[in-house]
């Protein structure tokens, strides 16, 4: 009885969303922030692939260059860091309300560029620069929703459809950005679609023992590993009933991939289905730096809607990882296709799929990186 309570509370059982690794989510506006670095207080709260969070800031008093740090990847299944882009600009998107709501007039100036594989030597690359004046604060639902705003991993009501306002709010978020557009699906027929799509794409990408093994870098089972590297994917927050997120962390790693291997293979469908909304980011241009960043920004306006309305949302991006994956290989275009099919403008290209719904659990923050770690 004495182990088992001990390993209870080594695995962080009594202390889920506590300790350093969670701080940020906290303290990320108190007293004692001011200045820019509050703005990157919020900016690190962003979404990012596998919570890598690969961003970089230099501050000074008048303006924030933003980076990318390559090194911190997901390897083959991001194999030109088109999702690291696209965390970046959700952290940009946090950092621009941040600066609003702060007393600052921001204005950003993006660096362009086409995505390359991922480089041999990894190391800062510079995307952004945010300059920055005195202005008027203007605080708004979505800066207020940054510290609530969570992926969630949980199964959805799946009679729970969203209201037509919200749907009508959400399609118009990139209605000032002509380089991206929302996509909404919410009949049955284009549902069904997307997830054979992308329940297909979920199972062979993940074949790939390549992507299997950058992916892993990043799983945080161990609650010390939360703690000490404060990134990744923690138990925590992978959407489990709270008993069942329990039961888990308690369990040894050899348990956790028996238990892996008998996970039914149409989970990931019955997942998306339960859904009532599936929605599809596309760009101009699928390799271009600055269409990237801007569907971050836009995703990442999308969630944080969501969660004002208490309404939660989760990527589903394996669909369009696997057009990466197809052209990294040399194979032929399959999931370009398909989903090119599904939006009927042939001028558009797929960039970040998501679904939307009312949840059964709420969703756990994930760790997050100090401001010591993510300054130059």
């Amino acid at each position: 009885m004495g182990g088992g309570v001990w390993r209870a509370y080594d695995q962080g059982v009594f202390s889920a969303g506590q300790g350093p690794a969670f701080e940020p989510w906290n303290d990320w506006r108190k007293d004692s922030n001011h200045g820019p670095l509050a703005l990157v207080r919020a900016a690190i709260l962003a979404a990012s692939p596998h919570n890598t969070q690969p961003w970089l800031f230099k501050v000074t008093s008048s303006s924030i260059q933003l980076y990318l740090d390559t090194g911190r990847n997901v390897g083959a299944l991001d194999p030109y860091l088109r999702e690291e882009h696209i965390g970046i600009g959700c952290a940009l998107e946090n950092l621009m309300l941040a600066a609003a709501a702060n007393g600052y007039q921001a204005a950003v100036t993006l660096f362009p560029a086409k995505l390359a594989p991922i480089p041999a030597d990894p190391g800062p690359q510079l995307l952004a620069r945010i300059d920055l004046v005195p202005g008027k604060r203007e605080q708004s639902e979505l800066y207020d929703a940054i510290p609530r705003r969570h992926t969630n991993r949980s199964v959805f009501l799946p009679h729970s459809p969203l209201p037509p306002q919200f749907i009508d709010k959400l399609g118009s978020l990139a209605s000032d950005d002509s380089g991206v557009r929302i996509f909404l699906f919410s009949a049955d027929a284009d549902r069904n679609k997307i997830v054979d799509i992308s329940s297909a794409a979920n199972t062979e990408i993940y074949s790939d023992p390549e992507v299997n093994r950058g992916s892993r870098r990043w799983f945080r089972t161990n609650w010390s590993a939360v703690q000490k590297y404060r990134d990744g994917l923690a138990v925590d927050a992978a959407g489990l009933p709270p008993i069942t997120t329990d039961i888990v962390k308690m369990m040894p790693l050899w348990m956790l991939k028996r238990a892996e291997s008998r996970v039914p293979k149409n989970a990931y469908s019955e997942l998306m289905l339960s859904a009532p909304l599936i929605g599809i980011l596309a760009v101009r241009d699928h390799y271009d730096r600055e269409d990237c960043l801007r569907t971050g920004r836009i995703w990442q306006r999308a969630h944080l809607l969501a969660t004002a309305h208490a309404v939660a949302g989760r990527p589903c991006n394996e669909a369009v990882e696997m057009i990466d994956h197809e052209r990294a290989l040399g194979k032929e275009p399959l999931r370009a296709r398909l989903l090119g099919e599904l939006l009927g403008d042939a001028t558009w290209q797929p960039n970040f799929v998501f679904y939307m719904g009312y949840p059964t659990w709420p969703a756990r923050p994930s760790p997050r990186r100090p401001i010591e770690s993510v300054t130059l």
